[in-house]
């Protein structure tokens, strides 16, 4: 069977866990050669979908497909998959563990040793190669980890939060390290809950929530769609032309005016009203939406800190 272009497919996915359902009827695609983020509030989905991307679970309704087929160990030779719950054999030398791991993913232990040691060094971890993980910090451990996850150099990259518990300069390390190999043509999904850093970097967005899609797109199309309904103004003269049926109220946001608009405003009816006014209009933008404001637009402002969980279940990061 054929991908036709998708490195995978979820069609009317189910899962449940008792009677909590943990995904809820999701369908999702993610071309080759994109990064997608599938987003949304802990506890709406995320874990449990990748978990079933890469046949450890398997859904209860629908069907999965990894490279046009069902998620066997072959194909799932082909990705780097880093969970959330993050795991390292704490006793081992940090070039033994990621020469390991290469092993097992069909590297040759030369040549694992090999690209550990240039991974080791290019994050920064050199001089503890010869150390045992158990005595790096838990920041340096996921650093370890991402290396065993990338070093068979796959074709899918599969990221479950990956930037939880990392500073900010190593958060930018791996972000940089993510756009280098979508630009060696890798596919990379990878979920958060961090509207900002997938803002960063993805091509297409999923936002699910409370266990179903809320959203999928590009995200530049979503943006322009989205893109609407704020108008940003800098000007000279006088201000009266600010008001009219269009506008709903105005704004004072660090040091700028912003023009909240009715909705179906026609915002060039303001900039006309302007000119007439004999104002010097300096800028007059419509303001692209954030990514968190249009998750929070679609799926409700209750929806970002709802898990969706009953309570008092026990089902770790659904």
């Amino acid at each position: 069977m054929s991908d036709n272009g998708f490195a995978i497919r979820l069609r009317g996915v189910t899962k449940r866990f008792g009677k909590h359902t943990a995904v809820d009827g999701f369908d999702f695609e993610v071309p080759r050669g994109v990064i997608c983020g599938l987003l949304g509030p802990n506890g709406s989905g995320k874990t449990t979908s990748i978990r079933m991307i890469m046949g450890i679970l398997h859904p209860d309704e629908g069907t999965v497909e990894l490279f046009g087929e069902d998620p066997d160990k072959t194909r799932r030779e082909k990705v780097g998959y880093l969970p959330e719950e993050r795991g390292v054999y704490k006793k081992m030398k940090c070039i033994e563990l990621v020469t390991f791991l290469a092993e097992i993913r069909g590297v040759r232990r030369s040549e694992g040793r090999r690209r550990g040691g240039e991974w080791l060094e290019r994050l920064g971890l050199s001089e503890w190669a010869d150390k045992k993980v158990e005595d790096l910090s838990k920041g340096m451990q996921q650093k370890i980890q991402f290396v065993g996850t990338v070093i068979h150099e796959p074709e899918l990259l599969i990221l479950d939060e990956p930037f939880s518990g990392l500073d900010p300069i190593n958060q930018d390390v791996l972000e940089e390290i993510v756009r280098d190999f979508h630009a060696k043509g890798t596919t990379i999904l990878f979920s958060t809950h961090l509207m900002d850093q997938a803002e960063r970097l993805c091509e297409r967005v999923c936002l699910i929530s409370r266990s179903r899609k809320v959203l999928d797109a590009n995200l530049r199309d979503l943006k322009a769609a989205e893109r609407k309904g704020l108008v940003a103004v800098e000007f000279h003269g006088p201000d009266q032309w600010l008001a009219g049926p269009e506008v709903d109220h105005v704004e004072h946001v660090n040091g700028e005016v912003h023009l909240v608009l009715r909705e179906g405003a026609d915002h060039q009816a303001i900039l006309r009203r302007g000119v007439e006014s004999g104002a010097e209009i300096l800028r007059f933008d419509l303001v692209e939406p954030r990514l968190h404001e249009i998750f929070v637009r679609h799926a409700g402002a209750d929806a970002v800190g709802d898990a969706g969980l009953p309570q008092g279940a026990n089902l770790g990061e659904v």
